[in-house]
C-alpha cells in the first residue's frame, strides 16, 4: 500500500518542477495549502444533503406542486401474471410482434391484451409529474443558491477579474475558508447525486448520467489536490450559470405554463451558448493553455488537467448542437417538447404498434422517426433538453 500511495502522489506528476510535497507544508499555524484529505468532509456532507432533500421534496417542493394542482396520479395497475411478470424483469419490458404472438398463444389472449399489459406495467414504473416536479424544484434551488454564492465570492477575488491570478505564486496558494466551502459544497451535492441516482426517476440515460458524476466528482477532486482551485472555482461559476434556467423550465412544463416554458428555455439555451461556448473557451481554457504556460510552465498533471477540459468543450458542442436542434423544432412546432426519457405512454400510439411493425416487415423503410422525436409521445414531460443537459457542474 505504501509503494501504490507514493506511486499515485509522485511528485512529478502532481507538481511544478523543482515543487515537492513537503513544500507544500502549513505556512503558518491556521493557515494551510489544499489538502486530498479534505475531500473526505464531502461525504458527510453528501449524506446531510440527501436528508435536506427528502424533508423539502416532501414538505415544500410537495405543497407547492399541489398549490399549482400538480397531484400524485396513480397509473392504472396491470393485473397479477406471473408468466408476463417474468418475462417483463427479464426479458424485455417492450416485447417485439414475435414475443407479442408466443405470449399470446401461450395465455390464449389476444396480442392486444397482452401489449396492454405491458404497457400498464411500464407506466408503473414510471414516476408521475408530481414526483418530477419535487426532483426539478430541489435542483433549482440548489444550482440557484451555489451560483449566487459562487458568484458573490468571485467577486472580490482578483482571479474573477484577472486570470493570470489563478497562478501567480502557484502552488502556494493559501486556502480562503470561502473557496474551501464552495469547493466541498459542489463536490458534496455531486456525491449526492450520485448515491441518490438509484432512487431517483429512471431514464435512458441512466449510465450516461453515472458517468458524468463519475467523471465531475473526479474533475473537482483533482483540482483540489494539485491546487487549481482558483481557475476550478472559475469553471464551476460558468457551469451552473445556466443550470437553474433549465430547471425553471421544467418547473413551468409541469405546471402547465407552455409560454413561460418556452422564454425560459429561450433563456436557457441563450445561457448555455454564451458560457460553454464563448465563455468557457475565450475566458477559461485561454488561462489554463496559454497563461498558465507562460507563467508557470507544462508539467504532467497540467496535461491531464487541461486535455480533460478540452474533452469537456468537444461536450460543449456537442450538447450545443443538440439543444439547437431542439430549439429549432420548438420555433417551427410553436413550444419546447418533452422529454422522452420517462414519459408515460399514450394507449392510441401503443396499441398501433403491432400493426405498424407488421408493415414494416413487409415494406423495409429508409427512414423511420424514433418514438417522441415529434414531442407528442407522454403527458406532461421534461423540456427536452434536459435529456442531454440534466447534469449541471463540470
Amino acid at each position: 500500500m505504501a509503494a501504490l500511495s507514493a506511486w499515485f502522489w509522485n511528485e512529478r506528476f502532481w507538481l511544478p518542477h523543482n515543487v515537492t510535497w513537503a513544500d507544500l507544508a502549513d505556512p503558518a499555524p491556521g493557515v494551510e495549502y489544499p489538502k486530498a484529505r479534505h475531500l473526505l468532509s464531502a461525504l458527510p456532507l453528501a449524506l446531510l444533503i440527501l436528508v435536506v432533500r427528502i424533508l423539502f421534496e416532501r414538505y415544500v417542493a410537495s405543497t407547492c406542486a399541489r398549490s399549482l394542482h400538480i397531484q400524485a396520479e396513480i397509473s392504472r395497475r396491470a393485473q397479477p401474471n406471473t408468466v408476463l411478470e417474468k418475462v417483463y424483469m427479464s426479458i424485455t419490458k417492450n416485447p417485439d410482434l414475435r414475443h407479442l404472438d408466443g405470449l399470446s398463444k401461450q395465455l390464449d389472449w389476444q396480442v392486444r391484451k397482452v401489449q396492454r399489459w405491458f404497457r400498464h406495467r411500464r407506466n408503473q414504473d414510471k414516476p408521475s409529474t408530481h414526483t418530477k416536479f419535487c426532483e426539478s424544484m430541489w435542483r433549482l434551488i440548489f444550482y440557484l443558491c451555489i451560483f449566487i454564492y459562487g458568484i458573490q465570492f468571485l467577486w472580490r477575488c482578483p482571479w474573477m477579474w484577472d486570470t493570470r491570478h489563478c497562478w501567480y505564486n502557484y502552488p502556494y496558494q493559501v486556502l480562503t475558508p470561502g473557496l474551501y466551502h464552495y469547493y466541498v459544497m459542489e463536490l458534496a451535492f455531486y456525491w449526492s447525486l450520485m448515491f441518490s441516482q438509484f432512487t431517483d426517476i429512471k431514464r435512458k440515460d441512466f449510465l450516461v448520467m453515472f458517468i458524468h458524476h463519475m467523471a465531475t466528482v473526479s474533475l473537482i477532486s483533482f483540482s483540489y489536490a494539485n491546487n487549481m482551485l482558483r481557475v476550478g472555482s472559475l469553471v464551476m461559476s460558468v457551469h451552473d450559470a445556466s443550470d437553474f434556467l433549465l430547471e425553471a423550465a421544467k418547473l413551468a412544463n409541469y405546471a402547465k405554463y407552455q409560454r413561460l416554458c418556452d422564454i425560459l428555455f429561450i433563456l436557457f439555451s441563450v445561457a448555455f451558448f454564451i458560457t460553454r461556448l464563448v465563455i468557457f473557451p475565450i475566458w477559461i481554457l485561454n488561462t489554463t493553455l496559454f497563461e498558465s504556460w507562460a507563467i508557470i510552465g507544462p508539467y504532467p498533471s497540467w496535461w491531464l488537467f487541461n486535455s480533460l477540459l478540452l474533452v469537456l468543450q468537444v461536450l460543449h458542442v456537442i450538447w450545443s448542437y443538440l439543444i439547437a436542434r431542439i430549439a429549432l423544432k420548438a420555433m417551427l412546432r410553436g413550444k419546447v417538447s418533452k422529454d422522452v426519457r420517462s414519459d408515460i405512454e399514450s394507449s392510441s400510439e401503443e396499441e398501433g404498434d403491432v400493426s405498424r411493425a407488421a408493415v414494416a416487415r413487409a415494406v423495409p423503410r429508409i427512414t423511420r422517426s424514433p418514438k417522441g422525436e415529434n414531442g407528442t409521445n407522454g403527458t406532461n414531460g421534461h423540456c427536452t433538453s434536459s435529456k442531454y443537459m440534466n447534469h449541471g457542474g463540470w
